[in-house]
C-alpha cells in the first residue's frame, strides 16, 4: 500500500473550502481563516510580551518563531562552519521575531547526536556570539528594528541517542524493553545519580556561555527522546531521579534553579515533548504500527495505551517549570527516533521510516490542539507551537486562526524555514506565498543526516541542490526504495 492510495496530499486541496472539508472528514479540532490579513493590525503581526527573568518584560514583534534546526554541519570539534552561519543568517532574515534556540548545542562532547553537532567548548563564547551577531545583522538588514527580536540558544545532551563519533554510544537513564534493542545498551551505559549531578553542572556552565555570548534566553531541551525527555518517563528508575513525577523532573528543575542563580538575567525556556507514543515500526505493508502490544508505561503525557495522550502529568510538570522560573514553553511531541509520525508529520517519510498510520493532518491537529489545551490551563506561560509545516499552503490560514483565538502565542516554523526562510516576511507583508519553495515534507533533510550527510533542503534550496551530497543522497534513496520492493516513501 502506498501513501497516495490512502491519503490526499495537502497540496492537492484546492481551496479553503476543500481543506475545511478534509478537516471535518477526519473529525479534527482545527480551524482556518478564509483570508490572510496583512498590515500592522493583522493577528500574526501583533506584538506580545514575555517576562524572561526578574527584569522588565520583553516585547516580541510578531507571532512567528523559527524552531531549532540542525544541519549536522559543524566541525569535528563542535564549532560552526560556513553552512551553519548561512542557516543562522537565514533565520535572522526570515522576518520571525522569535528564534527559539537556533539549533541544539551539546553541553558536553559525549552528548552530541552526531559528530558534527555544535558543542560547548573553549571558543564557544566567540563562536556562538558571532552566530548571534550574524543573525541579528541579517534581521536588521531585511526588517529594520531588532529591539523586538528575541534570540535563544538550545542546550542539550542526547542521552540514549548520542553518537559523538558516528556510532551509537548511548547514555541512558533506565532500561527500556524496546528501545534497548535499537542501540547497544548494557549496564555501563546507565547514568548514575553522580553522573547526572555532574551533567547538571555542565548545563549551568553552558548557560553561562550563552549569556556571555549575548543570548536572551536558553532552552533546556526536554523533547524528542533525548536525555531530559527520557528522564520524564523513568518510572522504573530507582533513587532521586526516578519514580514519581517530582523525582523524574528533579534533574530539570534543579538545573533550571542553578541557572537562575548563576545568570539571573538570562531567560529560561523549555522545548518539551508534551506527550509521547510507544515506539513504532513498519508493518508488512510499510505502514507504521506500535512495536509493543498491550499497556505501555513509558510515554510521558501518554494514556498508557501507547497510542493515546493524557496531559495530566504534562500539566503538573508545567506548574513545576513555571515555579522554577520558566516563562516560555515550545511544544512538540514524541521522538524522531521511535515515533516520527507524531513529531514530524510527513507525506513522504525518511528512507528509514515508515508510511504514516493515518493522514498526517491527524498528528498536526493533535499537536496544535494539545498546545491550545495547555495554554488555556497555564496563562502564566507563553506557548510556542509546532507542527505547522505540514500544512504547506494553508500554514498561514491555520496559524492566523490559532493566534486570533488565543490558542497559541507564537507559531513555530521548522522544516519550512529550510526551504522557504522568508515565508513569515511574505505573509506579514501580504505577499502571495511562493509555492515553488513550500516544504512538501520530502524528508530529505532527515534522510541525509541519517546517512552521514549534512542536513538541508536538497529538493528546493539551490545551495543544497548544487552540492555533491545531493548525488549521494539520490543514490541512497534509490537503494532504500529498491530494498523495500519499490514501495513509495
Amino acid at each position: 500500500m502506498s501513501v497516495p492510495d490512502r491519503i490526499p496530499q495537502v497540496r492537492r486541496l484546492a481551496d479553503v473550502a476543500a481543506v475545511r472539508a478534509r478537516f471535518d472528514e477526519l473529525g479534527l479540532d482545527l480551524t482556518l481563516d478564509d483570508e490572510i490579513e496583512a498590515g500592522a493590525d493583522a493577528p500574526l503581526a501583533q506584538p506580545w510580551t514575555v517576562a524572561l527573568a526578574d527584569g522588565p518584560e520583553r516585547t516580541v514583534g510578531n507571532r512567528f518563531a523559527v524552531l531549532p534546526m540542525e544541519g549536522w554541519d559543524g566541525t569535528i570539534d563542535g564549532r560552526p562552519t560556513d553552512l551553519v552561519a548561512r542557516r543562522w543568517e537565514r533565520f535572522g532574515a526570515s522576518g520571525a521575531k522569535l528564534v527559539w534556540g537556533g539549533e541544539a548545542v551539546a553541553v558536553r562532547a559525549d552528548g552530541r547526536a552526531n559528530p558534527n553537532q555544535l558543542c560547548i567548548g573553549p571558543d564557544s563564547v566567540d563562536d556562538l556570539g558571532d552566530l548571534r551577531r550574524r543573525l541579528v545583522a541579517a534581521h536588521a538588514e531585511q526588517h529594520g528594528r531588532t529591539d523586538d527580536l528575541l534570540v535563544g540558544l538550545q542546550l542539550t545532551h542526547s542521552g540514549r541517542w548520542s553518537r559523538p563519533e558516528g556510532s551509537p554510544v548511548p547514555r541512558t537513564v533506565y532500561r527500556h524493553p524496546v528501545l534497548d534493542d535499537r542501540v547497544p545498551v548494557d549496564e555501563g551505559t546507565l547514568l548514575t545519580d553522580d553522573d547526572l549531578d555532574d551533567l547538571s553542572q555542565r548545563f549551568v556552565d553552558a548557560a553561562g556561555v550563552a549569556a556571555e555570548a549575548g543570548f536572551d534566553f536558553v532552552d533546556v531541551k526536554a523533547c524528542h527522546g533525548y536525555l531530559l525527555h527520557e528522564l520524564l518517563s523513568g518510572v522504573d528508575r530507582d533513587g532521586p531521579y526516578g519514580g514519581a513525577l517530582e523525582d523524574r523532573a528533579r534533574f530539570q528543575l534543579a538545573t533550571l534553579a542553578a541557572i537562575r542563580d548563576r545568570v539571573p538575567d538570562l531567560g529560561l525556556g523549555v522545548r518539551l515533548s508534551i506527550y509521547d507514543l510507544a515506539p513504532h515500526e513498519a508493518g508488512p505493508d510499510g505502514v507504521g504500527r506500535p512495536a509493543v502490544s498491550g499497556p505501555y508505561r513509558y510515554a510521558f503525557g501518554g494514556d498508557g495505551t501507547g497510542t493515546g495522550i493524557d496531559l495530566s502529568e504534562t500539566n503538573r510538570l508545567l506548574d513545576l517549570l513555571a515555579g522554577a522560573g520558566v516563562s516560555m514553553v515550545c511544544t512538540t511531541a514524541g521522538s524522531p527516533y521511535h515515533c516520527p509520525h507524531a513529531q514530524r508529520p510527513a507525506y513522504f517519510p525518511p528512507s528509514d521510516g515508515y508510511l504514516p498510520p493515518a493522514d498526517p493532518l491527524v498528528e498536526v491537529a493533535r499537536m496544535i490542539g494539545a498546545t491550545a489545551v495547555l495554554r488555556a490551563r497555564h496563562p502564566e506561560l507563553a506557548f510556542v507551537g509546532s507542527g505547522y509545516s505540514y500544512l504547506q499552503e494553508w500554514l498561514p490560514h491555520v496559524a492566523q486562526a490559532e493566534v486570533r483565538a488565543g490558542r497559541v502565542d507564537s507559531v513555530g516554523i521548522g522544516r519550512m524555514v529550510l526551504s522557504y526562510p522568508d515565508l513569515a516576511a511574505d505573509v506579514l507583508a501580504g505577499r502571495p506565498l511562493d509555492r515553488r519553495r513550500l516544504c512538501r515534507t520530502f524528508s530529505d533533510c532527515t534522510t541525509a543526516p541519517r546517512n552521514g550527510l549534512v542536513s538541508g533542503c536538497f529538493p528546493l534550496d539551490e545551495h543544497y541542490k548544487a552540492m555533491p551530497a545531493r548525488v549521494e543522497l539520490t543514490r541512497i534513496k534509490r537503494e532504500a526504495e529498491a530494498a523495500r520492493g519499490g514501495r513509495r516513501r
